[in-house]
């Protein structure tokens, strides 16, 4: 895409909008900002792009300025049928998202991720992985680096690393990486993307225009992953914990790359079964691009994960306190619960994403969980899902600083306080890392 001689129009311009604008601008092109979230951030970028040569404009002027661009540029936060996008499309205007926007600038090997749950460890893990290699990468996407920002800092020999989310994927057509990854599917954002079956759609856009010249990792263990198979034209490599399969795979405790010996499960900083999906993942993509094994290994003895994932924050009284903020979804939540191997205090709650609450409630009742709190705008849903459970052992308060301090009374030594809320953050917060801090905060100051 030649950006200089074209005129765009920005849907949105948090972080991602942000910075496809000032890209576009820095290349001399014409840019117009659509923008309807009102906050100081929102404000303070606005202010930028203007004073940068971009214009603001409002619902009223759109129809005027859709005959005269070229390209509208979709913010991931902006959904695909957004108003604006529709009456764009109507017009026969081209219409990109951000992630396919970058790529376009790009001419990197991209390796891209995506999955319900953890994409960002595994994507931060490569990108470990090929700095221990000595290989030039960037790490972009969905951990909350647009990738339009970093198209200046990337040569022929730079290996681009994207988390890549649905709401991106929702508006990509001719994205196309290198190697592509599926971790996982579960229920997600079912407030946006509707059913079980669009969001699904959604996450095989991934491997659409990949050829047999590219790569795709799957996990065997996924039956809804496994049956993309007839679907897809690269060729496909497998992860397992449960079969020996043509790719990554756990056996008797050790981690291989076919038929080669890698690494001791015990052996890794990460723990829980989740983490070792991860690492296959990562082993796989690390063996795909050249890496060597003594890069592999060092790099996974030394990763202690990504901030709000199971984050260890603190000893306090003989109870361990975890921040894992990014669980944004009951799979991750579940995947959390499952590394815990004390008796736990849970926090949950927050604001909804579509997903039933039974099957996190059927999880509690059999995992180390003593006492579970309940906070955000989620509470009182989840508090009904935890009586059709059966399950009693529930706190609710509106607060999360009161959560969190009412966590703690149901502690002794010995324990673990986790949040982990099975839920989005924006009743409250503007986006899990905000609600982490916070966490962290209130911790710190028991």
């Amino acid at each position: 895409m030649l950006v200089k001689n074209q005129t765009f129009l920005v849907l949105g311009v948090s972080k991602s909008g942000f910075s496809a604008a000032k890209y576009i601008l820095d290349k001399g092109a014409k840019c117009y900002v659509y923008e309807e979230l009102k906050s100081h951030k929102i404000d303070r970028a606005i202010s930028e792009l203007t004073a940068l040569g971009a214009k603001q404009i409002n619902m009223s002027e759109v129809d005027s300025i859709l005959s005269i661009i070229d390209v509208l540029v979709i913010s991931p936060g902006a959904p695909i049928n957004h108003e604006l996008a529709v009456r764009a499309k109507e017009r026969g205007v081209r219409i990109v998202g951000e992630l396919e926007f970058g790529f376009l600038q790009f001419s990197p090997p991209i390796v891209a991720i995506t999955g319900t749950n953890g994409k960002t460890t595994t994507a931060t893990l490569v990108d470990a992985i090929m700095k221990e290699a000595k290989k030039k990468s960037l790490l972009v996407g969905n951990v909350g680096v647009p990738i339009s920002s970093k198209i200046k800092d990337a040569d022929n020999d730079t290996v681009v690393i994207a988390e890549v989310s649905s709401f991106q994927l929702e508006s990509v057509s001719a994205f196309c990486p290198h190697v592509s990854c599926i971790l996982n599917i579960s229920p997600d954002h079912l407030e946006r993307h509707y059913t079980m079956d669009n969001y699904v759609y959604l996450k095989k856009r991934i491997f659409k225009n990949q050829k047999e010249s590219e790569y795709t990792v799957l996990n065997y263990d996924d039956s809804i992953i496994r049956d993309f198979l007839p679907e897809i034209k690269s060729k496909v490599l497998w992860v397992s914990v449960n079969e020996r399969v043509e790719g990554a795979y756990l056996q008797n405790g050790k981690l291989y790359y076919y038929d080669e010996y890698v690494i001791d499960e015990r052996e890794l900083r990460l723990k829980g079964e989740h983490n070792v999906y991860n690492t296959l993942f990562a082993i796989a993509v690390a063996k795909l691009m050249g890496v060597s094994n003594d890069a592999i290994i060092a790099a996974l003895k030394s990763f202690k994960g990504v901030r709000h994932r199971i984050e260890h924050i603190c000893t306090k009284n003989g109870v361990e306190f975890y921040n894992d903020s990014k669980a944004t979804n009951t799979a991750s939540t579940i995947s959390a619960l499952q590394s815990m191997q004390r008796p736990t205090v849970l926090i949950l709650g927050g604001s909804e994403k579509g997903e039933s609450y039974i099957n996190l409630f059927e999880k509690i009742k059999r995992s180390p969980v003593k006492q579970v709190v309940l906070t955000g705008a989620s509470r009182f849903n989840m508090l009904d899902a935890a009586g059709k459970s059966g399950y009693s052992l529930v706190t609710v308060t509106s607060d999360f600083a009161d959560a969190v301090k009412i966590a703690t009374m149901f502690t002794e030594s010995g324990d673990n306080l986790l949040l982990s809320p099975a839920c989005a953050s924006f009743d409250s917060f503007d986006g899990y890392e905000e609600r982490g801090d916070a966490f962290v905060k209130i911790v710190e100051g028991l």
